[in-house]
């Protein structure tokens, strides 16, 4: 039995963007990256799904992926600096 691979967000993201922004069909991408293209095809799908304005926008799926990283790192921060936030105020 294989081993099941993990991928980090950024790999998807950059995976993603490949398929999406150059002339090279899921199939090439996901043997050059080597990793299934079903698996690939599913990332595919899920970003066109989640953002469906990014057909007709700049931003590519690294951007988005930074910008929700960046996202869950302020959310973080305001829930810490909430923390130590006196009770009377």
């Amino acid at each position: 039995m294989s081993k099941r691979q993990k991928f980090t967000p950024e790999f998807r993201a950059e995976a993603v963007e490949l398929v999406i922004s150059s002339q090279k069909s899921l199939i090439e991408v996901a043997a050059s990256l080597g990793i299934n293209e079903g698996t690939l095809g599913n990332w595919v799908r899920a970003f066109r799904a989640e953002h469906p304005e990014a057909e007709t926008e700049e931003r590519g799926p690294v951007q988005w992926a930074q910008y929700e990283k960046l996202r869950k790192e302020l959310r973080v921060k305001c829930q810490k600096r909430c923390t130590e936030l006196p009770e009377n105020t």
